[in-house]
Protein backbone atom coordinates (compact mmCIF):
# COMPACT_ATOMS: atom_id res chain seq x y z
CA UNK A 1 0.00 0.00 0.00
CA UNK A 2 1.24 3.54 -1.19
CA UNK A 3 0.17 4.95 2.44
CA UNK A 4 -0.89 3.63 5.74
CA UNK A 5 -4.91 2.98 6.06
CA UNK A 6 -6.88 4.36 9.02
CA UNK A 7 -8.00 1.77 10.99
CA UNK A 8 -11.69 1.56 12.55
CA UNK A 9 -11.89 -0.68 15.49
CA UNK A 10 -15.39 -1.54 16.84
CA UNK A 11 -15.89 -3.66 20.23
CA UNK A 12 -18.02 -6.84 21.13
CA UNK A 13 -20.69 -6.66 23.44
CA UNK A 14 -19.95 -5.14 27.19
CA UNK A 15 -16.46 -4.36 25.93
CA UNK A 16 -14.65 -0.94 25.08
CA UNK A 17 -11.51 0.11 23.21
CA UNK A 18 -9.27 -1.63 25.67
CA UNK A 19 -10.04 -4.80 23.65
CA UNK A 20 -7.75 -4.03 21.47
CA UNK A 21 -5.03 -2.37 23.88
CA UNK A 22 -2.55 -5.04 22.74
CA UNK A 23 -3.16 -4.50 19.12
CA UNK A 24 -2.65 -0.50 19.12
CA UNK A 25 1.24 -0.16 18.89
CA UNK A 26 1.13 -1.91 15.74
CA UNK A 27 -2.30 -0.38 14.06
CA UNK A 28 -1.31 3.79 15.45
CA UNK A 29 1.17 3.95 12.90
CA UNK A 30 -1.96 3.65 10.26
CA UNK A 31 -3.94 5.99 12.52
CA UNK A 32 -6.67 4.70 14.56
CA UNK A 33 -10.46 5.54 15.43
CA UNK A 34 -11.65 2.91 18.53
CA UNK A 35 -15.84 3.29 17.99
CA UNK A 36 -18.38 3.68 20.28
CA UNK A 37 -21.15 1.52 20.09
CA UNK A 38 -23.54 2.46 22.78
CA UNK A 39 -25.61 5.24 22.05
CA UNK A 40 -28.25 3.58 20.23
CA UNK A 41 -30.73 0.56 19.94
CA UNK A 42 -30.24 -0.78 16.38
CA UNK A 43 -27.45 -1.77 14.21
CA UNK A 44 -28.52 0.75 11.72
CA UNK A 45 -28.64 3.58 14.14
CA UNK A 46 -24.86 2.95 15.31
CA UNK A 47 -23.62 2.19 12.21
CA UNK A 48 -24.55 5.63 11.01
CA UNK A 49 -22.92 6.79 14.21
CA UNK A 50 -19.81 5.37 13.63
CA UNK A 51 -19.66 6.36 9.91
CA UNK A 52 -20.10 9.85 11.01
CA UNK A 53 -17.08 10.42 12.70
CA UNK A 54 -14.67 7.62 10.59
CA UNK A 55 -12.52 8.60 7.85
CA UNK A 56 -13.55 8.87 3.91
CA UNK A 57 -12.29 5.59 3.62
CA UNK A 58 -10.75 3.06 6.39
CA UNK A 59 -9.74 0.06 7.07
CA UNK A 60 -12.47 -1.73 9.50
CA UNK A 61 -12.35 -4.81 11.91
CA UNK A 62 -15.10 -5.53 14.68
CA UNK A 63 -15.24 -8.42 16.95
CA UNK A 64 -18.41 -10.01 17.80
CA UNK A 65 -20.64 -7.05 17.75
CA UNK A 66 -18.24 -5.51 16.43
CA UNK A 67 -18.07 -7.99 13.49
CA UNK A 68 -22.57 -7.63 13.44
CA UNK A 69 -21.52 -3.84 13.06
CA UNK A 70 -18.85 -4.20 10.57
CA UNK A 71 -21.77 -6.42 8.54
CA UNK A 72 -23.96 -2.95 8.54
CA UNK A 73 -21.39 -0.46 7.47
CA UNK A 74 -20.81 -2.34 4.75
CA UNK A 75 -24.41 -2.22 3.96
CA UNK A 76 -24.61 1.10 4.38
CA UNK A 77 -21.58 2.43 3.14
CA UNK A 78 -19.55 -0.24 1.23
CA UNK A 79 -17.49 2.20 -0.90
CA UNK A 80 -15.60 3.42 2.35
CA UNK A 81 -14.20 0.20 3.29
CA UNK A 82 -11.13 -0.62 2.12
CA UNK A 83 -11.06 -3.67 3.44
CA UNK A 84 -12.50 -5.73 6.84
CA UNK A 85 -11.29 -7.85 9.52
CA UNK A 86 -14.44 -10.17 11.08
CA UNK A 87 -12.66 -11.26 14.64
CA UNK A 88 -14.65 -14.11 16.87
CA UNK A 89 -18.24 -13.16 15.15
CA UNK A 90 -20.91 -14.64 13.11
CA UNK A 91 -23.26 -14.39 9.66
CA UNK A 92 -25.86 -15.32 11.40
CA UNK A 93 -28.92 -13.95 13.25
CA UNK A 94 -30.14 -15.00 16.41
CA UNK A 95 -32.05 -17.87 17.09
CA UNK A 96 -35.71 -17.43 19.13
CA UNK A 97 -33.86 -19.44 21.54
CA UNK A 98 -30.40 -16.81 22.09
CA UNK A 99 -33.02 -13.92 21.66
CA UNK A 100 -35.04 -15.25 24.61
CA UNK A 101 -31.60 -15.59 26.70
CA UNK A 102 -30.77 -12.23 25.99
CA UNK A 103 -33.85 -10.73 27.09
CA UNK A 104 -33.75 -12.86 30.38
CA UNK A 105 -29.74 -11.34 30.77
CA UNK A 106 -31.40 -8.03 29.83
CA UNK A 107 -33.75 -7.77 32.79
CA UNK A 108 -31.43 -8.87 35.16
CA UNK A 109 -29.10 -6.11 34.20
CA UNK A 110 -32.18 -3.39 34.19
CA UNK A 111 -32.95 -4.64 37.77
CA UNK A 112 -29.31 -4.02 38.88
CA UNK A 113 -27.92 -7.15 37.99
CA UNK A 114 -24.95 -6.20 35.82
CA UNK A 115 -22.09 -7.40 37.42
CA UNK A 116 -23.84 -10.61 37.63
CA UNK A 117 -24.64 -10.63 33.65
CA UNK A 118 -20.83 -9.90 33.59
CA UNK A 119 -19.34 -12.77 35.62
CA UNK A 120 -21.66 -15.45 34.11
CA UNK A 121 -20.26 -14.61 30.86
CA UNK A 122 -16.58 -14.84 31.27
CA UNK A 123 -16.46 -18.09 30.78
CA UNK A 124 -17.86 -17.95 28.03
CA UNK A 125 -16.01 -15.45 27.02
CA UNK A 126 -12.28 -16.79 27.73
CA UNK A 127 -10.79 -20.23 27.13
CA UNK A 128 -10.34 -22.31 30.11
CA UNK A 129 -6.54 -22.04 30.40
CA UNK A 130 -6.96 -18.42 30.68
CA UNK A 131 -9.61 -18.39 33.23
CA UNK A 132 -7.53 -18.14 35.42
CA UNK A 133 -6.17 -14.92 34.63
CA UNK A 134 -7.35 -12.49 37.15
CA UNK A 135 -5.50 -9.29 34.62
CA UNK A 136 -7.66 -10.46 31.95
CA UNK A 137 -11.08 -11.19 33.93
CA UNK A 138 -10.92 -7.85 36.22
CA UNK A 139 -10.60 -6.07 32.82
CA UNK A 140 -13.47 -7.69 31.13
CA UNK A 141 -15.38 -6.54 34.19
CA UNK A 142 -14.06 -3.20 34.04
CA UNK A 143 -15.41 -2.40 30.33
CA UNK A 144 -18.50 -4.12 31.35
CA UNK A 145 -18.64 -1.46 34.02
CA UNK A 146 -17.77 1.05 31.93
CA UNK A 147 -20.65 0.39 29.40
CA UNK A 148 -22.90 0.23 32.10
CA UNK A 149 -26.57 -0.97 31.95
CA UNK A 150 -28.30 1.40 29.14
CA UNK A 151 -25.27 0.79 27.22
CA UNK A 152 -25.77 -2.50 27.55
CA UNK A 153 -29.47 -2.76 27.19
CA UNK A 154 -29.15 -0.66 23.61
CA UNK A 155 -26.24 -3.04 22.51
CA UNK A 156 -28.50 -6.13 23.44
CA UNK A 157 -31.92 -4.64 21.72
CA UNK A 158 -29.50 -3.94 18.19
CA UNK A 159 -27.73 -7.38 18.48
CA UNK A 160 -31.49 -9.16 19.06
CA UNK A 161 -32.93 -7.01 16.05
CA UNK A 162 -29.66 -7.92 13.32
CA UNK A 163 -30.67 -8.90 10.04
CA UNK A 164 -28.97 -12.00 8.47
CA UNK A 165 -25.68 -11.15 6.90
CA UNK A 166 -25.01 -14.66 5.52
CA UNK A 167 -26.90 -12.93 1.97
CA UNK A 168 -24.33 -10.11 1.36
CA UNK A 169 -20.59 -12.63 1.98
CA UNK A 170 -20.37 -12.83 -1.69
CA UNK A 171 -21.08 -9.14 -2.48
CA UNK A 172 -18.00 -8.08 -0.07
CA UNK A 173 -15.13 -7.62 -2.54
CA UNK A 174 -12.54 -5.85 -0.62
CA UNK A 175 -9.74 -7.80 1.50
CA UNK A 176 -11.10 -9.64 4.10
CA UNK A 177 -9.57 -11.06 7.06
CA UNK A 178 -11.67 -13.62 9.32
CA UNK A 179 -10.27 -14.63 12.56
CA UNK A 180 -11.30 -16.86 15.25
CA UNK A 181 -10.28 -19.20 18.93
CA UNK A 182 -10.21 -22.50 18.20
CA UNK A 183 -12.00 -22.67 21.51
CA UNK A 184 -14.62 -19.93 21.12
CA UNK A 185 -18.26 -21.11 22.09
CA UNK A 186 -20.21 -18.05 21.46
CA UNK A 187 -19.21 -18.04 17.79
CA UNK A 188 -17.59 -21.17 17.26
CA UNK A 189 -14.85 -21.76 14.09
CA UNK A 190 -17.52 -23.24 11.99
CA UNK A 191 -19.12 -19.62 11.77
CA UNK A 192 -16.26 -18.04 11.30
CA UNK A 193 -15.71 -20.72 7.72
CA UNK A 194 -19.24 -19.68 7.02
CA UNK A 195 -18.05 -16.29 6.79
CA UNK A 196 -14.52 -16.97 5.15
CA UNK A 197 -15.76 -19.39 2.60
CA UNK A 198 -18.72 -17.20 1.64
CA UNK A 199 -16.43 -13.85 0.97
CA UNK A 200 -14.00 -14.20 -2.19
CA UNK A 201 -10.82 -14.58 -1.11
CA UNK A 202 -10.81 -14.24 2.67
CA UNK A 203 -8.71 -15.05 4.17
CA UNK A 204 -9.16 -17.90 7.56
CA UNK A 205 -6.92 -17.75 10.66
CA UNK A 206 -7.74 -20.41 13.45
CA UNK A 207 -5.87 -19.40 16.56
CA UNK A 208 -5.40 -22.18 18.82
CA UNK A 209 -5.46 -22.40 22.64
CA UNK A 210 -7.80 -19.18 22.30
CA UNK A 211 -11.67 -18.48 23.48
CA UNK A 212 -13.99 -15.35 22.22
CA UNK A 213 -11.99 -12.72 22.76
CA UNK A 214 -8.96 -13.31 20.92
CA UNK A 215 -7.40 -10.12 21.13
CA UNK A 216 -6.64 -10.24 24.84
CA UNK A 217 -6.28 -14.13 25.06
CA UNK A 218 -3.60 -14.59 22.08
CA UNK A 219 -2.70 -10.76 20.85
CA UNK A 220 0.31 -11.81 19.42
CA UNK A 221 -1.47 -14.39 16.51
CA UNK A 222 -4.15 -11.60 16.47
CA UNK A 223 -1.50 -8.56 15.71
CA UNK A 224 0.04 -11.09 13.37
CA UNK A 225 -2.94 -12.13 11.23
CA UNK A 226 -4.07 -7.71 11.03
CA UNK A 227 -0.30 -6.54 9.52
CA UNK A 228 -0.96 -9.37 7.37
CA UNK A 229 -4.10 -8.13 6.07
CA UNK A 230 -3.05 -4.55 6.13
CA UNK A 231 -0.40 -5.17 3.71
CA UNK A 232 -2.40 -7.37 1.21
Amino acid sequence: MSEPLPVVLIPGLLLDWRLYTPQLPALWPHGVVLACHTGADTMAAIARRILATAPPRFALAGLSMGGYLAFEILRQAPERVARVAFLDTTAQPDSPEVSAGRRSQMQLAAAGGLVQVVAGLIPRLVHPRHRGNAALTGLIRDMGREVGVQGYLNQQAAIIGRPDSRPMLGRIRCPALVVVGDGDVLTPPDRAAEIANGIPGAQLVVVPGCGHLSTLECPEAVTSALRTWLSR
